[in-house]
């Protein structure tokens, strides 16, 4: 009976590791990721405005 007392802790975490990775999966990409993808391109942009415009936010008033 060691074996199993052995054998169940790894059994254990590989299929709550197994649940972690099929949920991840599942929630990627779906009806928000097009919202998702335009707020991290929004986002890149504004830096590299920033970043060639010498600081300057888009829109800021002087």
């Amino acid at each position: 009976m060691d074996y199993v007392s052995a054998l169940v802790p790894p059994v254990v975490m590989a299929a709550f590791f197994i649940g972690l990775i099929v949920t991840i999966v599942k929630s990627q990409g779906g009806d928000k990721k097009a919202k998702e993808d335009a707020a991290v391109d929004a986002a890149i942009a504004r830096a590299e405005a920033a970043k060639q415009g010498g600081g300057a936010q888009p829109g800021a008033s002087a």
